[in-house]
This record gives C-alpha cells, sequence and structure tokens, in this order.
C-alpha cells in the first residue's frame, strides 16, 4: 500500500469535547481498521488535530468518523478538514498518536 495512485492526504482539526476520553487511542484504531496512517494528537488549545493518509474511500470513511462518531465519551461539536491533496505515496508507515 506504500506506493500507487488514488491516495489522498488531508490535515484535520476536531472540535469539542475530544481530550481526556481516549479520542487518540480510538482514532488511531479506527485509523488501522480502515488501512488508513497518518498521526493524531492533542492541542493546547483542547482540540485533537492530525494528518490522514490512504485511499480517497477510506479517507473519506475515516473523515465521517471524525465528523460524527470519534470515541464513545467525546462529544464532537466540528471537525475541519484542510491542505487535501492527492499524493503518489503514503509519507507514514502507520498510523501514530503524537505525544
Amino acid at each position: 500500500m506504500a506506493e500507487g495512485d488514488g491516495f489522498i492526504s488531508v490535515d484535520y482539526e476536531v472540535f469539542g469535547k475530544v481530550q481526556g476520553v481516549f479520542f487518540r487511542k480510538h482514532t488511531q484504531a479506527e485509523g488501522k481498521k480502515l488501512g488508513v496512517v497518518g498521526w493524531v494528537q492533542n492541542t493546547e488549545h483542547g482540540t485533537v488535530k492530525g494528518q490522514l493518509q490512504g485511499p480517497t474511500d477510506k479517507v473519506r470513511e475515516l473523515q465521517e468518523w471524525l465528523r460524527k462518531t470519534g470515541s464513545p465519551r467525546s462529544q464532537i461539536i466540528r471537525a475541519e478538514f484542510h491542505n487535501e491533496k492527492k499524493i503518489g505515496a503514503l509519507e507514514f508507515r502507520n498510523f501514530s498518536i503524537v505525544k
């Protein structure tokens, strides 16, 4: 899955009650389940941000999950996505939690 066309990369930030509710752990698990790579981290202003990369359809699924589902105890207000672009190869090997 490291090469080929049909991959996209997109940055994201999720707002709401998304810290202290295992949001990063669940985002990582959902990404791995879908075969999406990237990273997730808490921000100092109470949001969670990161980057997603993978096949377009799988990234779209994870975007929808970030918008509406999240971790069981999270309360998502909104998710914003920026800098979407097509990429020829994945820049990450897995989905990591950045501390």
